[in-house]
């Protein structure tokens, strides 16, 4: 038998010890969760890419009452990017999310399984990591790529 660890290191900042970029980011994830549609879930999340052409793309989480039919701020973001700017790569994802009582999360909050998988494929496409931040209230948790966040990928799809 054989015994692997996986381990990943994230690091944590406060919004003021982030660079210009990483907080324009950030704000732009924070400013796009009152863009989410969630009237069931009360929990809206914004997502703000930044591409290789330094343009950022907003997506918010889209719900449905026929559950299924609706769309995490991440997807939305994502597709939207690839859709309106085919090609140019992913550099960086920021997440950020509201409860049900309408503050920024205590604690960061990361992409669900779908989400890692999509963003995956465009970080692949890339060929380079896509650094991810995570917003929550006081902090920002930075993963230094989508694929950290997804050990034992799906990958081979090329």
């Amino acid at each position: 038998m054989k015994t692997t660890d996986i381990t990943l290191r994230l690091e944590q900042y406060d919004i003021d010890e982030l660079n210009a970029a990483d907080r324009e980011l950030v704000e732009a994830a924070t400013k796009a969760t009152e863009r989410s549609y969630a009237p069931y879930s009360h929990f809206s999340v914004g997502a703000a890419i930044r591409l290789d052409n330094g343009v950022i793309v907003e997506g918010a989480n889209q719900e449905n009452v026929a559950y299924p039919s609706g769309t995490c701020a991440e997807r939305s973001a994502c597709f939207y990017a690839g859709a309106t700017y085919p090609g140019v790569a992913f550099r960086a994802i920021a997440i950020a999310a509201r409860g049900t009582d309408g503050e920024l999360t205590e604690n960061a909050t990361a992409p669900c399984g779908a989400c890692r998988q999509a963003l995956l494929e465009y970080e692949k496409l890339a060929g380079a990591p896509v650094r991810v931040l995570l917003r929550s209230r006081d902090k920002v948790v930075v993963a230094p790529s989508i694929a950290s966040l997804l050990p034992l990928a799906f990958v081979d799809f090329n």
